[in-house]
């Protein structure tokens, strides 16, 4: 006998001798039956026939203060089995007894919602949890659930209001959160060739959330297109105030943002400082190209060298041997080419990114983590990258 069989078995046994010495003190035809049919729906279970000793269990049970509790476990059991067709046949029997109480209809309503969330059917799931909303014990995982409903269905604008009623509720900070729903909107607008209302969206994201970098790094790459570079630089700038360790993801931005205004110097100046603050071998690569073009390749390599020394990582190696290559020969070329291809092959494994959360890798940068589906998690691995 399986362990969900046993616990079924233990639900509805327990449920059966309370019931039948409550109701039945001495033995009956109404106690035989009901004997009967229990057994009945026990042999189903055994012979692995759940959908008849469903059928069997539901008909057995009268709804009533006792035996609604009975009902409500075994649809859970059924729905944490991944069986969700059966735990949505129990709920919504339940549902329809007009006579049901109606704390125990509010739960087997949510309880249904949850049903449909678990099978993927989102539109019913919606409506019902919608229903849950206004039942203030139901109220806060209610809208979580349509929250996460509205996260996969990318309905930002109602994930917007739900998750404002949610902070409300919760007096939680999920600034950050709704903040990257407008940043969505703003993606979705650009997609569509409306610059307009992805500025909108973006200054919207930045009043809720003043520290929101990814609205700063969209502003910018919106601000570069104009060709207004001045104001896309004050832009990425913020982002040292706002998230340091995203500084490496506008370290290009800023490059282009220097030479269209014609800044070299400043931009190695800032850069300079950067790398003093906050040392990432994405801003040491924008530095040692620019000092080779400015002082050639010896002075590049030993900054890069220098770096190195003083922040050892696998990818500021790779940097280094990168630019030795460039000017060797021979067998000392064919020597590094071994290390070169060496440390190529370790980095190949390392992740990019990870999520402070659940640990969850990647290689390229997403704003909501696909492992634990919280937003702001996954961020740049400077402290680890490549070692």
């Amino acid at each position: 006998m399986t362990v969900w069989i046993a616990l079924v078995v233990a639900i509805l046994g327990s449920w059966w001798l309370g019931y039948f010495s409550r109701r039945h003190p001495s033995p009956s035809d109404n106690g035989a039956g009901l004997r009967r049919d229990y057994l009945r729906g026990v042999n189903y279970l055994l012979n692995e026939e759940p959908d008849k000793a469903v059928d069997v269990f539901i008909k057995m049970l009268e709804v009533d203060g006792d035996t609604v509790e009975t009902h409500l476990a075994v649809g859970k059991l059924f729905r944490r089995r991944g069986e969700v067709d059966r735990a949505i046949r129990i709920h919504q029997n339940l549902i329809a007894r007009p006579d049901l109480d109606k704390a125990y209809r509010d739960q087997s309503l949510f309880e249904l919602g949850q049903d449909y969330l678990s099978a993927g059917v989102l539109d019913r799931a919606e409506r019902v949890l919608q229903e849950s909303v206004n039942v203030k014990q139901y109220a806060i995982p209610a809208l979580k659930a349509l929250r996460d409903i509205y996260e996969r269905e990318k309905e930002w604008e109602n994930a917007i209001r739900t998750v404002e009623r949610l902070a409300q509720l919760t007096r939680d900070n999920l600034s950050p959160t709704i903040a990257h729903y407008y940043c969505e909107l703003a993606e979705k607008a650009l997609a569509a060739l409306q610059p307009g209302v992805a500025m909108t969206a973006l200054e919207h994201a930045l009043q809720v959330d003043t520290n929101c970098v990814r609205a700063s790094l969209l502003h910018a790459r919106l601000l570069m297109k104009e060709n207004d570079y001045r104001a896309a630089l004050k832009q990425l700038k913020k982002i040292r105030q706002q998230n340091a360790d995203y500084l490496s993801e506008a370290v290009d931005d800023l490059a282009r943002c220097y030479e269209g205004l014609h800044d070299e110097t400043h931009m190695v100046k800032f850069f300079m400082q950067m790398v003093d603050e906050y040392p990432h071998v994405p801003v040491v690569l924008i530095l040692a190209e620019r000092i080779r073009q400015q002082k050639g390749d010896k002075v590049a390599q030993d900054y890069v060298a220098d770096y190195v020394r003083r922040y050892p990582s696998l990818r500021g190696l790779q940097v280094v041997i990168d630019l030795h290559l460039s000017t060797m020969a021979g067998q000392a070329r064919d020597d590094l080419m071994i290390l070169h291809n060496l440390t190529k092959k370790l980095l190949a494994d390392k992740p990019d990114y990870r999520c402070a959360v659940c640990g969850f890798g990647c290689n390229s940068l997403n704003w909501q983590c696909p492992g634990c589906h919280r937003w702001n998690t996954i961020k740049p691995l400077h402290c680890f990258e490549g070692m």
